[in-house]
């Protein structure tokens, strides 16, 4: 939807594409393209397969927006935080894609999408915030919270261990893992399975499922606003 974000649409499916720079950064523009694909897949009524780079799903945030002033890191963080309400209470299913490392907020997004498909080889999963001098913000404290067993919530967000991805499906940031020859077939064959859903009762019974999250989230996006969002040396 801009020249970070392709977006293809094929008969029952759509893929949308991360596609910025050697990390894949996590930016305004990149939100913004996210965005805008969300808008379009929804109108066309149809399943999303969110996928990055070969190698590199994404690394996170833009590390010189986030290390630019508080200000600047928490309008970005705070963008990206509703952009994972979004997907959480999207009414369509969203499916990742994930084709390499996912960092940070790359690994946020898998604990905001439907259904998690990773690949085999030596890639790292999980949530560095601590690692690099950031305080765990509340809307990632509850993202995680809701998706991750309580033992790898406090190994993920307060030790800021990485994972392979065999041990990200034990953590809850995938739900399988495949070749990575067969990542965009197997996305396509669970999108087509997706595609039979109800998409009414799909999107009534995510809602029902995640309320409590959801509200939650809702609160700690207030609560980020109102707190200091930094990265510390």
């Amino acid at each position: 939807m801009n020249e970070f974000v392709a977006y293809h649409s094929e008969e029952h499916y759509v893929i949308i594409t991360i596609n910025n720079g050697k990390a894949n950064a996590i930016s305004h523009e990149v939100i913004e393209g996210l965005n805008s694909s969300l808008d379009a897949a929804e109108k066309e009524g149809k399943v999303i397969i969110l996928t990055g780079k070969s190698g590199m799903f994404s690394a996170g945030f833009d590390l010189k927006i986030m290390t630019k002033s508080p200000e600047s890191a928490k309008e970005l963080v705070t963008k990206g935080s509703k952009l994972s309400l979004r997907m959480l209470s999207y009414p369509l299913p969203i499916i990742i894609a994930c084709s390499g490392h996912a960092i940070a907020k790359g690994a946020f997004l898998l604990l905001s999408a439907d259904y998690r498909i990773g690949i085999e080889g030596n890639f790292k999963i999980g949530l560095n915030e601590v690692m690099i001098g950031m305080t765990m913000h509340h809307a990632g404290i509850i993202l995680a919270n809701s998706r991750l067993s309580e033992v790898y919530l406090n190994r993920s967000v307060n030790n800021a261990e990485i994972f392979n991805p065999e041990q990200s499906i034990e953590a809850g940031f995938l739900d399988i893992i495949v070749a990575e020859t067969d990542l965009l077939s197997t996305s396509i064959k669970v999108a087509k399975m997706f595609s039979n859903l109800n998409k009414k009762a799909h999107a009534q019974t995510k809602l029902k499922v995640r309320r409590a999250h959801l509200d939650a989230l809702k609160e700690a996006i207030e609560l980020d606003l109102k707190s200091e969002i930094s990265i510390n040396p």
